[in-house]
């Protein structure tokens, strides 16, 4: 049924004061340093102003550095957010679309009490020339608030394929309303096809040779569909998994490489053991897929199976966050053992 079969044991000592929640690897760090602002591009309030007014940029790739560099200049006759006041305090920010979680954000300073902000600020992605061809810039102005709730003002998207890198200028773009299409399909990153089962300790009986003295949880990863494509040539994928909070190099497993395509087949089962029962309700299974480069691999996406509960054995943690879909696969498996349970869960944010 899978091409691997691996086994590891579940350890986590739940007496422990301070659980190991820190990241598991160089790619994980740079994901969850940008997890809090990567789940919208349209985060905070928009308020009811209306977008106006013009932002001067100018694009450039330096192919030595293989660098994009996006020089914000200025703003003009951007909208009145506090009318009272009548001020605004903007800052401008950038994605690279769709994949935003993976190159992060990039935000000027902010400018106080200013309709007019002269900014001079130029904003850098490492990235490679083929891959950025792919991509869609969004550039935004928004108004800064105190209290986090920032307002939208405006923003333009450019087809960077279609740019004409030989304009190093800077020019003048009116600002638009913000685009429905970003908000709503920017976050497809595919579905991942899997089945998981919990064993109990010694559920099998006592004639079974493989019946284990501690609980079990088998995780079969069979397909991911609809991945995003970095490449024109494709993607070459593979899963990392964790079962939180333990992330020792003993919890840590992963897939074979399946290249070249976005609609991958693992067929890859892994084995936990050292579960008890009253466990499944403090772990989480982290299932996440990622490009594979020679320099560092790319986050394209995962899932979290767990309760969502927001503690883990009596401790605060962000990484219990399963969504609806993802607590109600974990807890058919915990009232089901022994059996499979199917599910076709959509790759998120983590």
């Amino acid at each position: 049924e899978s091409d691997t079969a691996s086994e590891i044991s579940f350890q986590f000592n739940k007496h422990k004061k301070t659980p190991s929640v820190g990241s598991h690897s160089s790619d994980m760090a740079s994901v969850s340093s940008v997890s809090g602002s990567v789940l919208s591009v349209y985060s905070g309030d928009f308020g009811s102003v209306d977008a106006q007014g013009t932002v001067e940029f100018a694009l450039d790739y330096d192919e030595k550095n293989r660098e994009f560099q996006v020089h914000v200049s200025q703003c003009k006759d951007l909208a009145v957010v506090d009318e009272k006041k009548g001020r605004s305090d903007p800052y401008v920010k950038t994605y690279l679309l769709p994949d935003k979680a993976r190159m992060g954000k990039r935000k000027t300073s902010v400018k106080k009490r200013t309709v007019n902000p002269i900014y001079n600020e130029v904003l850098r992605y490492k990235i490679e020339k083929m891959v950025l061809l792919i991509q869609k810039l969004n550039l935004s102005v928004w108004h800064n608030d105190p209290l986090g709730r920032n307002s939208f003002l405006g923003e333009i998207e450019v087809d960077l394929a279609s740019w004409d890198w030989s304009n190093r200028k800077l020019n003048w773009y009116p600002l638009k309303p913000r685009s429905l299409s970003a908000v709503n399909g920017v976050d497809h990153r595919g579905v991942m096809n899997l089945s998981i089962k919990y064993v109990p300790p010694g559920s099998l009986g006592k004639m079974c040779p493989k019946n284990p003295s501690s609980g079990e949880v088998h995780i079969w990863v069979k397909d991911v569909k609809d991945l995003l494509q970095l490449r024109p040539s494709g993607v070459d994928s593979f899963v990392k998994c964790y079962v939180l909070p333990d992330t020792s190099k003993k919890s840590y497993q992963k897939t074979r490489v399946i290249k070249r395509d976005t609609n991958p087949v693992f067929n890859h089962t892994i084995v936990y053991d050292g579960f008890h029962t009253e466990d499944l309700k403090d772990a989480c299974v982290e299932l996440t897929v990622w490009d594979h480069e020679k320099l560092t691999n790319h986050f394209l996406g995962g899932i979290r199976l767990g309760l969502g509960t927001g503690l883990s054995y009596g401790i605060s943690v962000d990484w219990m966050d399963s969504t609806q879909e993802e607590v109600a696969f974990w807890q058919e498996m915990m009232s089901a053992a022994n059996e499979w349970i199917e599910g076709l869960l959509p790759l998120r944010s983590l």
